[in-house]
């Protein structure tokens, strides 16, 4: 077999695979000893006629497929490992048989390739850096959430219903008059200002006293999930049936003790801002290294394979999947809800794909330029670091260890030297 590459359009490689006589005489034997309890023949058992019976019964052409899949499936892996270092296939290839005759075998693969990116400039620009603080409401607001996750729930018979009450209710909702999937409930418990109702429907709540009946008018978002609903003025008739309010526990050195192991209210805020800020550090390192790639992309230009784009829609709709997971929910069940089908839902996600793909190119040829690599040292000086986080010995941490999470520690070492390089060589501003 011999074989040619020669890069084509829209970042794809042409791959053109000639396979002489005798190869192609070969394939098809093979094909015929692989298929040929296929073929019924008068005056043979199946599966015992000879190859050249069965190609007088059924045709010349009777093993091409077979043949060629077989040349094609055997030869096209070793031809991207002996060309590794010119280019990278990302995506299935289109294959066409150019030529076919006793001779020999000619097949063209186009493949998507790994592309280059062409970037102007990634060194002296301007860049906004984000940092993000934690303030005293915030920590008020955690202690808040903790005062409330530890409240008794206590009936409310005397008043009417406030946010911050669980109202117990029964609704049917309309639109045109008509009941639509997901409109009706009975003995629902919905939480008053959580925000789980469509905006207007728990404001109207409040208010309400036990046993009364009301209609609810509402109008669905323009952005709501079910197509039909979207930009829709909807009657809800809810009744309220039962009022739970919240009995708060005091906050004091003993409940915080007894609550979060802390000794008092102000040990407990000091070390929620320390969690706080570590996570507020977090998110100001993601946002300045996305204002970076972003700053980057503004002068960067290639043609991105749709297939990296689709690789890259199935590892966000995996995600999504996952939180539907944890709640309980599958993915069909969500878009038979929706009322949309997976390629419609896909689309979504389509201008994040593209964005998504774009950065990790820019990332990985900015590595490639600058020759930046993880050293040894470092690799084992990182492992050293998360086996002293569990209390492991060095080499005893590393013989529980997964090759791929070497792999990890590698990427993770240049992709935090890249960006610091980033940081460094641009010029990083804070808005006021």
């Amino acid at each position: 077999m011999k074989h040619t590459t020669k890069a084509n359009e829209k970042s794809t490689v042409k791959i053109t695979l000639k396979f002489d006589g005798e190869e192609w005489k070969n394939a098809q034997q093979q094909a015929y000893l692989k298929t040929r309890s296929r073929f019924a023949v008068n005056g043979f058992r199946k599966g015992k006629a000879p190859k050249n019976v069965i190609e007088h019964n059924y045709g010349k052409g009777v093993f091409y497929e077979d043949a060629l899949n077989i040349l094609f499936s055997e030869n096209y892996g070793k031809v991207l490992d002996k060309n590794e270092k010119k280019f990278t296939v990302v995506g299935d290839p289109e294959v066409s048989v150019e030529e076919l005759s006793d001779e020999g075998v000619t097949l063209v693969a186009i493949a998507p390739v790994k592309p280059e990116v062409k970037i102007s400039a990634y060194k002296g620009i301007k860049i906004k850096e984000y940092a993000y603080n934690v303030t005293d409401e915030e920590i008020n607001a955690e202690l808040d959430r903790l005062l409330d996750r530890n409240a008794r729930k206590v009936p409310v018979t005397d008043r009417a219903a406030q946010n911050g009450d669980v109202a117990n209710i029964d609704f049917v909702g309309t639109v045109d008059g008509e009941k639509f999937d997901g409109g009706e409930a009975q003995g629902f418990d919905l939480t008053l200002g959580s925000g789980q109702f469509i905006p207007g429907f728990e404001d109207q709540v409040v208010g309400m006293n036990i046993g009364e009946t009301k209609d609810v008018n509402v109008t669905f978002p323009e952005n709501y999930q079910a197509e039909a609903l979207k930009g829709k003025p909807a009657v809800f008739s809810v009744k309220l049936n039962s009022l739970q309010g919240k009995e708060l526990p005091e906050l004091n050195d003993e409940f915080i003790k007894d609550a979060t192991g802390s000794e008092t209210v102000e040990a407990y805020k000091a070390k929620t801002k320390e969690r706080l800020q570590a996570n507020a550090d977090r998110r100001s390192n993601d946002a300045t290294e996305n204002s970076i790639l972003e700053a980057i992309a503004a002068n960067a230009e290639v043609e991105i394979p749709q297939a990296m784009i689709e690789r890259e829609i199935d590892n966000l709709i995996q995600k999504f999947e996952y939180q539907l997971m944890y709640q309980g929910l599958k993915l069909q069940d969500y878009l038979d809800f929706l009322k949309v089908t997976l390629a419609d839902f896909r689309k979504n996600y389509e201008e994040q794909a593209n964005k998504n793909v774009l950065h990790q190119l820019i990332i990985s040829q900015l590595i490639k330029e600058e020759k930046i690599e993880a050293t040894d040292e470092e690799v084992e000086a990182k492992v050293a670091e998360q086996a002293a986080s569990v209390g492991k010995e060095t080499e005893e941490y590393k013989k529980g260890m997964d090759p791929r999470q070497f792999d990890y520690i590698s990427s993770d070492i240049v992709i935090t030297k890249l960006f610091k390089f980033l940081k460094e060589n641009n010029e990083m501003y804070k808005e006021d």
